[in-house]
């Protein structure tokens, strides 16, 4: 049985289709319509019925309340509220399984990408929104909360008065991670000439990661993932804040590049797919 991904992004729409081996068969992209649920309903229906037939896996920039069904947390804020599996299974008359973008991203990595073989990996997306992933030998890690590595939404760490005042955030609190380590609240900074401090941030918040998760791996994605300076520096300016004599976890970037939040939607369905 073949498997179509769908990345549902804030920006575009991807999809692919992989074969049983995993190989690429399919792959489109196009522009989001943001802020219109009806039509995101339309184009994904539409990309589904190009990649043909296959098992079908969605990964989206937030994630479904347990609680209600309903799509929670997503800074692609028009899908919040809304029964997006439910629409999407009678739009494309075919069962779907959704996922936030950030756990595809994670999967895709931990299969078979940067994080292959490794028992913990850690899937970060700084992009548009910053978000994470994390898989368990082979397994994504969804939480009784449906918010397991969300650590975006988390404060940023020990603010330092370059970090003040504490920036707002769409999701009503002040000083998030995101507001600091998006693709867009970099390039607000001043892009490449802010590296530095964008570096000393992310050192701080992955420091953070690893003293609770310790993973073995740890995988960038997003735009901000493409700054090769980044797979260097980071893992330098993380020691002082890990709680351990040696740091032995690896900063790495994706295998698959873009394709890899699209390839893990595809993954959702496994080996049963």
């Amino acid at each position: 049985m073949r498997r179509i991904g769908i990345d549902l992004g804030g920006t575009k729409i991807e999809a692919i289709s992989l074969d049983e081996a995993g190989r690429e068969t399919f792959r489109k992209r196009i522009p989001a319509p943001r802020g219109d649920y009806a039509a995101t309903l339309s184009a994904v229906a539409g990309l589904v019925r190009e990649a043909g037939e296959g098992s079908v896996g969605v990964g989206i920039p937030g994630a479904l309340s347990l609680a209600t069904g309903l799509v929670k947390n997503a800074n692609s804020t028009w899908l919040i509220g809304k029964p997006l599996q439910q629409d999407l299974e009678k739009a494309i008359g075919r069962e779907v399984r959704l996922a936030n973008d950030a756990n595809c991203f994670a999967l895709s990595e931990a299969v078979d990408g940067a994080g292959q073989g490794a028992e913990v990996v850690f899937g970060v997306i700084l992009g548009t929104g910053v978000g994470g992933g994390i898989v368990v030998k082979g397994e994504v890690l969804t939480g009784p909360n449906a918010i397991a590595g969300e650590w975006g939404h988390n404060p940023l760490p020990m603010p330092q008065p370059a970090d003040l005042p504490l920036r707002p955030c769409y999701c009503g609190r002040s000083g998030c991670i995101e507001t600091y380590l998006s693709g867009p609240a970099l390039e607000r900074d001043g892009g490449e000439a802010a590296l530095g401090a964008y570096e000393e941030r992310l050192a701080r918040a992955l420091a953070g990661v690893i003293n609770v998760l310790d993973p073995d791996v740890v995988v960038l994605g997003g735009g901000v993932s493409k700054v090769a300076r980044l797979y260097e520096n980071v893992p330098k300016l993380w020691q002082k804040d890990v709680f351990s004599d040696q740091v032995a976890t690896r900063l790495l970037p994706p295998r698959h590049g873009d394709a890899s939040g699209v390839r893990g939607a595809a993954w959702l369905w496994g080996q049963d797919g």
